[in-house]
C-alpha cells in the first residue's frame, strides 16, 4: 500500500516536497537530504504527518 507523504526541511521548517512509500516495507518516517530552496543549499528533510 503506498501513500503519499510530505517532506519538511529540519532547518527552516518548510514543506517543500511531496514523494511516495509503501507503508508495508518502511513504518518508519523518511529522513532524505534534498535541496531546499528557502535555505539554498542541501539540506536533511524529513517525513512530517
Amino acid at each position: 500500500m503506498r501513500v503519499k507523504v510530505t517532506l519538511a526541511c529540519t532547518e527552516c521548517k518548510q514543506r517543500n516536497y511531496d514523494t511516495m512509500k509503501n507503508k508495508q516495507n518502511n513504518t518508519e518516517r523518511i529522513e532524505m537530504t534534498k535541496y531546499c530552496k528557502f535555505c539554498k543549499r542541501h539540506v536533511l528533510h524529513k517525513e512530517t504527518k
